[in-house]
């Protein structure tokens, strides 16, 4: 907003100088055509002036609406591949293999009790005398889909790995894979990632624009040439926006 009231107070001064200049020094039999060309070009002026300070905020408010969409597809992913990690263990990086999980994958509804039983072996050991061990027992008392415990009647599973707003067909980039544990352990932990390069979402739109937005750096904005959903390299399941992009 400041950067508009500095452009306007310029262009009113430029104005003003014009119509000095042409007061002061221009036939009076000229005047009326130069007053048209004037009005022209204080029109046009005025018009890119405007859209000069305009165009960054029309780009602004496209890409947030942009990034909404394709955040609420990362968070798709994301809820998807750790269901898929609750059955079997490890993350998948095939879209095919995750659609497929959420129509056929079931989790089951446990139920867990504590009791105790007798301790055979020491009871033994002790000639008889009794001996209790607590144990945890569990029950399966139901299945429930995973399509419907994520998306109930939705189907946008289905489409949540093609990029909002990008060319036709693309795909968010699915890794998944582990890394060893850290401080030298020897347990593998399993880890996934999703990302798709800002520009591919704003492949359309102002190059300068978008070269000026790769190098962004801001906690109120995404930092980076990319917004992605976990890591490859560290264990994480949270994205990389601001919680201002989170969806509702």
């Amino acid at each position: 907003m400041f950067t508009l009231i500095i452009v306007a107070v310029v262009v009113i001064l430029l104005t003003v100088g014009i119509v000095w200049v042409i007061d002061k020094f221009i036939p009076s039999k000229a005047k009326p055509f130069l007053t048209i060309v004037l009005w022209i070009f204080i029109g046009a002026l005025g018009y890119f002036t405007f859209m000069s300070v305009y165009n960054p905020i029309l780009f602004k408010q496209e890409k947030e609406k942009r990034y909404a969409k394709v955040i609420e597809n990362l968070v798709d992913i994301r809820d998807s591949q750790l269901a898929y990690k609750e059955i079997h263990g490890k993350y998948t990086k095939s879209y095919d293999s995750l659609i497929d999980f959420i129509e056929k994958g079931q989790f089951a509804i446990l139920e867990r009790r504590d009791t105790s039983v007798i301790d055979v072996e020491k009871t033994k050991a002790y000639r008889g005398i009794e001996y209790r061990m607590e144990i945890t027992i569990t029950d399966t008392l139901n299945f429930v889909p995973v399509k419907d415990s994520l998306f109930k009647d939705s189907n946008r599973y289905k489409s949540m790995q093609y990029v909002p707003f990008a060319k036709e067909g693309t795909e968010f980039v699915l890794n998944a894979g582990k890394i060893q544990e850290e401080e030298g352990g020897n347990k593998k932990l399993p880890v996934f990632e999703a990302y798709v390069k800002k520009a591919v979402i704003l492949h359309d739109q102002d190059p300068d624009y978008v070269n000026i937005e790769n190098r962004a750096y801001s906690v109120e904005e995404i930092s980076g040439d990319a917004i992605r959903v976990g890591s490859m390299q560290e264990v994480k399941i949270n994205g990389n926006w601001p919680k201002l992009y989170d969806p509702k």
